[in-house]
């Protein structure tokens, strides 16, 4: 009885309550920091159309590990700067490089 309740408060502890997005590099021009396009999709209140929303995040990057075009996970956090307030958790899909195919042939 006393295992299932502490084993039902570590459950509790590792239960993140910050919020995760997933979306795409646009910029990494800043040092250890990138900014990323996060779209939904969400119906129209008046014309029932969906449509496509977006917006823009500022976020954490440690060790500029992110290439434009890279769709990354991101993770809410304390405020790093003015704008800052979200850190990288993983790269999901790294963008193509396109040109070094063409190149290696010759």
């Amino acid at each position: 009885m006393v295992a299932a309740a502490e084993a039902a408060a570590e459950m509790k502890e590792q239960i993140s309550r910050r919020k995760v997005r997933v979306g795409v590099v646009v910029s990494n021009k800043m040092d250890e920091t990138v900014v990323v396009k996060v779209t939904r999709h969400a119906e129209d209140p008046l014309y029932g159309k969906r449509i496509v929303k977006s917006k823009k995040y500022v976020a954490h990057d440690e060790e500029n590990v992110c290439n434009i075009g890279d769709q990354i996970r991101i993770r809410e956090t304390r405020p790093l700067s003015r704008t800052k307030r979200w850190e990288l958790v993983e790269i999901v899909r790294k963008a193509p490089i396109f040109g070094s195919e063409a190149r290696v042939g010759g």
